[in-house]
């Protein structure tokens, strides 16, 4: 895979290396407008209606999504890093060397301090290879870690995961504890989440292990309240989705004519989000040539959030080649945190 530079520090504590794997239509479509205009096209055409997840982090998503982390009624974050706090130590021990942290999806990389502050602690010195498909907040979070541990030295990959994956094995040498928090595996389809775990165990060794933070199934009170706060950042941010169309590809959705709508399905153990439209409506969108028509009440669908059972995680490690060595939850059982090994 071509690999370059994109930002060094004078320490060489810090590299960033951008990655890209030219037959991954799904990770161009992040910085490449015409797959970005073909998938939008693609998605609104199709019956039902429906969008990738993964355009919602833009630099205005993703700055609502670390506000929605802060909520009060978005228990994920706080109940996760209540996890991390109580066992950090326990999560990164068991090795004579210090495993290097590579982290899926690392964002502002806040929910992972605590674990290098850990490893750090008992190690003595830490190697953090975040990954994510942003450059700037991979940057941005690279340097503060850098500047908060003297003993911390940063690999980042700007690319998607299966690409980032593959160059592992090549760029990081010794053990290595993957890390995938934020129950970011429950935007995935049952299928692509197994994909995308297995595609970790492929790259691991025998002395390698993965930490994986899922949200459980509860009162789906607790879980629709989580993404309809009452300050109305969750519908801002779902509603950005069309905001960054008509951006990015000139096309003219009246945002005030759709309407934020999440819900707990049980058939299927999820939260499901959508928008809804308000009235029967056209939108343009010039930058993908095309002309939606919506009839009242019919939904564009934006994301999946998964909930797990005990049951359901078991089969998940199986099918994706994986042996749970440890786990640890919170005192009501709301979130989870699960230490695996290959099998």
């Amino acid at each position: 895979m071509p690999a370059n530079t994109i930002f060094s520090s004078d320490q060489c504590r810090l590299q960033l290396l951008r990655i890209a794997d030219p037959s991954n239509s799904e990770a161009q479509g992040k910085s490449d407008p015409s797959e970005f205009a073909r998938s939008i096209r693609r998605g609104l055409l199709a019956h039902p209606k429906s969008l990738p997840f993964a355009y919602f982090y833009d630099e205005v998503g993703s700055a609502l999504f670390d506000q929605i982390c802060r909520l009060p009624e978005y228990y994920l974050t706080r109940t996760e890093d209540e996890i991390l706090r109580g066992h950090s130590r326990e999560m990164v021990a068991g090795w004579a060397d210090p495993p290097a942290l590579i982290e899926l999806g690392s964002g502002s990389a806040d929910k992972t301090r605590r674990l290098i502050s850990s490893a750090i602690s008992r190690y003595g010195m830490l190697h953090f290879v975040p990954i994510d498909v942003s450059g700037s907040a991979l940057e941005a979070s690279a340097k503060g870690l850098v500047r908060a541990f003297p003993d911390l030295h940063v690999t980042g990959f700007v690319g998607d995961y299966h690409t980032a994956l593959r160059e592992i094995p090549t760029r990081i040498h010794g053990p290595k504890l993957f890390v995938f928090l934020g129950s970011s595996l429950g935007n995935y389809e049952p299928d692509s989440a197994v994909a995308l775990l297995a595609s970790v165990a492929e790259v691991m060794g025998p002395d390698d292990r993965l930490l994986l933070g899922t949200d459980l199934v509860k009162d789906p009170h607790v879980l629709e309240r989580a993404y309809n706060d009452a300050q109305g950042v969750t519908a801002r941010f779902n509603l950005n989705l069309l905001a960054r169309i008509n951006r990015q590809l000139h096309a003219d959705f009246a945002l005030d004519q759709f309407q934020h709508r999440a819900f707990y399905c049980n058939e299927f153990e999820r939260i499901e989000m959508h928008l809804v439209s308000m009235r029967r409506q056209s939108v343009s969108i010039r930058g993908a040539d095309a002309k939606i028509t919506f009839e009242e009440g019919e939904s564009i669908h934006t994301e999946n959030s998964h909930k797990y059972t005990l049951e359901r995680l078991n089969a998940i490690a199986e099918r994706s080649g994986f042996v749970e060595e440890n786990s640890w939850t919170d005192p009501r059982s709301w979130f989870r945190v699960q230490r695996w090994r290959v099998a």
